[in-house]
């Protein structure tokens, strides 16, 4: 018989009842399982198992040694099933001239240059992963731009003593600052109940903290409640 070339990562998935295997691509590691092939010394092991159970073991001692049998004289028929294997799966393969390596046809192998996409890439996925990542990056770079021009602190005070008290209270700042834009457009509000850009109407004032005590007022107030402080 012929030397049978093929993948390297196969299974052999053979039991005494028959031949199967399974070939898997050496790049992305899917598998094509070849079709099982029944063992007629498999086939006759059965019928003298089933021989020995209805007939209190008189033919056990047979049926026990089939795989025994089979591995010493089904070399040949093994050899001829994984033959017919090879020539069932390998139409779903290709072997790199450059690598060597067989991959699978559908996925991995690029028809065009007749070599793996490991080797050389298909063109039309390489373009659209270059693009998806310069997208990405982008992004990345567009968010980073906008934050950095985006004045996060400006309603916080510095002072030492009011940012304690200011603690408990973080997300006042945040709501100052957030009312300065507005919600529909994002454009800088500029003092009047309706935006200048799209005519929204503009969000209510935000609380303001005391730059004396630290105390939350209510929205709209010009001077503190607690400490009649004029409120910035």
């Amino acid at each position: 018989m012929a030397m049978i070339e093929f993948v390297r990562n196969y299974t052999d998935e053979s039991t005494d009842r028959g031949y199967q295997f399974e070939f898997r691509c050496d790049h992305c590691y899917s598998g094509y399982k070849s079709s099982f092939e029944p063992s007629l010394i498999g086939a006759a092991g059965g019928i003298l198992q089933a021989a020995g159970s209805l007939f209190g073991g008189i033919f056990s001692s047979a049926g026990n040694s089939t795989y025994d049998i089979q591995r010493a004289i089904g070399g040949p028929a093994h050899d001829r099933a994984l033959q017919k294997a090879v020539e069932e799966v390998k139409q779903k393969f290709r072997r790199c001239q450059r690598c060597g390596k067989w991959v699978c046809a559908e996925i991995c192998w690029n028809q065009s240059a007749a070599q793996c996409t490991g080797c050389t890439p298909k063109y039309e996925q390489e373009v659209i992963s270059q693009r998806n990542h310069a997208q990405l990056d982008a992004t990345r770079q567009q968010l980073q731009e906008k934050a950095l021009g985006t004045d996060y602190v400006s309603g916080i005070d510095m002072n030492p003593d009011v940012q304690v008290r200011l603690n408990p209270g973080a997300a006042a700042p945040q709501l100052q600052a957030s009312a300065t834009h507005c919600t529909a457009c994002g454009a800088t509000l500029t003092g009047g109940k309706f935006c200048a850009e799209c005519g929204a109407p503009a969000p209510a004032p935000s609380p303001k903290s005391c730059s004396g005590c630290g105390h939350i007022s209510s929205p709209g107030a010009r001077f503190c409640e607690e400490c009649g402080t004029k409120l910035v």
